[in-house]
């Protein structure tokens, strides 16, 4: 949010003239002799004084709406799209030991939270896949669900990895991005035979999506060359990650690899207020007519 600024700021270099009118051209007004003059005017002089305030407060008052207080916001609007991303985990039992994925997800907050000009999409796989969140730019949204997915949420006996990329790359169908890419990340091999690998692999290849693979373990939990597949034929990479720093890694090279390079158009956005101070000025214009005749009247 922006802070309060003023568009002619020279405009209080009136304050001074006022001042210096008031010193140099002080008014004029009638006198009138009668017994006891002393004594009323210090009974008046406290309305005086009052009468004084009011008019400096009111003309301070004009002069700060005729600099125009304003509020500036800059407003980013987006000529080209951005990458899109789809995010695929493997949320299958094997996933609940060390933690793996508690670990994998508090990487991949960071990494959404890193891409601010993209859409994501999520899908979680285990006995079957599901799409978690289409492709969108509520990063928000899209983060709360992710920390409150848990391991089994989609059966913990079974990995349906190419399931998984399946339906993910079915997201991109109706997409004209420039930029589609995939993150797939597991730690088996696929055992629901739900869909033919080479199915996943085509489908992927399609919509001209890249898919970078990341094998999570040791040796033995997945399989490198399947994984080497996917990557290779869809122009992606494949990576082997056996500790938290590492995948932490990968995402950032991920990242940096697949930056978004956005032309945007920006402008200012104006909220004015001087109608609040010229407000205040009327009122206290009132008030002085007021106290001026009741003074008067007197």
């Amino acid at each position: 949010m922006g802070s309060i600024i003023f568009e002619y700021p020279l405009v209080f270099g009136l304050i001074l003239l006022f001042v210096l009118c008031e010193k140099l051209c002080p008014m004029r007004q009638n006198s009138l002799i009668m017994p006891n003059v002393a004594m009323m005017q210090r009974v008046a002089s406290k309305q005086n004084y009052l009468l004084i305030l009011i008019r400096y407060m009111m003309v301070l008052s004009m002069i700060t709406a005729l600099a125009s207080p304003i509020k500036e916001d800059d407003v980013v609007i987006e000529k080209d799209q951005g990458y899109e991303i789809s995010l695929l985990l493997d949320a299958s039992g094997s996933m609940e030991q060390f933690d793996k994925f508690y670990v994998v997800k508090e990487i991949v907050l960071d990494f959404i939270h890193q891409r601010e000009h993209d859409k994501l999409g999520l899908t979680i796989f285990a006995d079957f896949a599901y799409v978690a969140i289409p492709l969108t730019y509520d990063k928000k949204s899209l983060s709360d669900l992710l920390e409150k997915i848990e391991v089994g949420i989609a059966g913990t006996q079974r990995t349906a990895l190419y399931e998984a990329l399946f339906m993910s790359s079915k997201l991109f169908k109706s997409s004209e991005a420039k930029n589609k890419i995939a993150i797939l990340l597991t730690d088996g091999v696929d055992n629901a035979a739900t869909v033919p690998l080479n199915v996943a692999i085509n489908t992927a290849k399609k919509y001209g999506i890249k898919v970078y693979v990341i094998g999570v373990g040791g040796s033995g939990d997945f399989d490198p060359e399947v994984l080497s597949r996917i990557a290779a034929a869809t122009g992606g990479k494949f990576y082997k990650a056996g500790s938290k720093e590492r995948i932490a890694e990968i995402y950032a090279e991920i990242d940096a690899l697949e930056k978004s390079e956005i032309n945007a158009d920006k402008y200012v956005k104006k909220q004015y207020f001087y109608g609040y101070p010229l407000s205040l000025a009327l009122l206290l214009l009132v008030m002085m007519i007021y106290m001026r005749r009741s003074h008067h009247g007197v």
